[in-house]
């Protein structure tokens, strides 16, 4: 990812919010084969100072990924959380101001070498996946641990400590102030490119400029 000082972000809170507001990531391995990537449902893991990524894999990802491998080579994995994006035209900005498009977006990417969980463990991150989940469902089906037993062995868990991160959100934050809200307002309003959740992510970053 090209760094820019502008839209860099080195506070690990906004990590931890993007995870736990997402909880969806893009894990991508580099193996014997080439660069190979999977998509999968992620938390953190409670209880930690430190910034630890929980989720599990299908079989047989783990194989594609040389998950094992990894773990007794020290091989770091990516792991991109990718949070609110949206396009912004140039014909939002205030008169007289850039008339280049382009996309507004939040990402993080962590690095961290996998852990591979016991049966016992990926069992128990499988229950606290769900429970993530279903705690914003009206009707709650929480993992009955006897009934997904069976289920879990098609599976493999992973820990991921981070051991470093990237993030950026390029936010407009080299616009002035009228594009911006004018950005927002678009953003806001009914159409096509209607975003009021990045709409919500551009304000929070004005406000603490």
């Amino acid at each position: 990812m090209r760094p820019n000082p502008a839209h860099a972000v080195t506070d690990v809170a906004v990590v931890r919010e993007l995870v736990l507001r997402t909880g969806f990531a893009t894990i991508v391995s580099s193996t014997s084969a080439g660069p190979v990537a999977s998509h999968y449902p992620v938390v953190l893991e409670d209880g930690t100072d430190e910034l630890v990524v929980l989720t599990h894999v299908g079989r047989p990802d783990e194989r594609i990924h040389e998950l094992d491998a990894a773990a007794a080579q020290g091989r770091e994995l990516l792991v991109i959380v990718q949070g609110h994006h949206g396009y912004v035209s140039p014909s939002w900005y205030a008169p007289g101001s850039s008339r280049a498009p382009t996309w507004n977006f939040t990402v993080a990417h962590l690095w961290g070498v996998p852990e591979v969980l016991t049966p016992e463990e990926n069992l128990d991150t499988l229950v606290r996946l769900v429970a993530h989940f279903e705690q914003h469902v009206d009707e709650p089906m929480w993992l009955d641990r006897d009934w997904a037993a069976p289920v879990a062995r098609g599976t493999v868990g992973l820990r991921i400590p981070v051991t470093r991160f990237d993030v950026k959100a390029k936010l407009s934050q080299d616009k002035d102030p009228e594009s911006v809200q004018r950005v927002i307002d678009h953003l806001r309003a009914p159409g096509p490119y209607s975003h009021p959740d990045l709409a919500d992510d551009m304000e929070r970053t004005r406000d603490k400029d």
